[in-house]
């Protein structure tokens, strides 16, 4: 059991230096994009895991690179179009499951981009979640990624 418990002690050390690990939620394949060099808005994109057996929930997130960061969705209207909003009690985050931000459907919204983003640059990014506390990541630009998720 002590070998177990240092292992993943170690391992833990090795994934938050990285900024991708911290109070047992891991954070995967994060990319943030916007429109082009002119754009004044821009998303950010990741797989979010909880490996506690206690529900978890990303209740917000700041950035210093834009205006105002807020946690987004896209829901469908009464008249059938496609809507982003702000999710101000942020995205639950199962025990021991996952919680996709991907394109067209939750993510992390930046309004009023400070400077225009260009691909390969990355951009700061703190998380902050009920039970894990503030995790500060390091987020990729991606302007060439494909998904088959609607772009903003």
């Amino acid at each position: 059991m002590t070998i177990l418990k240092n292992l993943t002690n170690v391992l833990g050390i090795f994934l938050i230096s990285n900024g991708a690990f911290a109070g047992g939620i891991m954070i995967d394949d994060a990319y943030a994009r916007s429109s082009g060099k002119m754009a004044k808005a821009g998303a950010a994109f990741m797989m979010i895991h909880n490996q506690t057996d206690i529900d978890d929930r990303l209740i917000s997130v700041s950035s210093e690179n834009a205006k105002i960061v807020q946690l987004h969705t896209h829901l469908k209207s009464d008249d059938g179009v496609m809507k982003m909003r702000h999710v101000p009690d942020g995205f639950l985050v199962p025990a021991n499951g996952m919680h996709m931000l991907s394109r067209g459907k939750d993510h992390v919204m930046f309004m009023g981009l400070m400077d225009p983003w260009k691909h390969g640059q990355s951009i700061s990014l703190t998380l902050v979640f009920e039970n894990a506390g503030e995790i500060d990541i390091q987020v990729d630009i991606d302007l060439e990624r494909k998904d088959k998720a609607q772009d903003h």
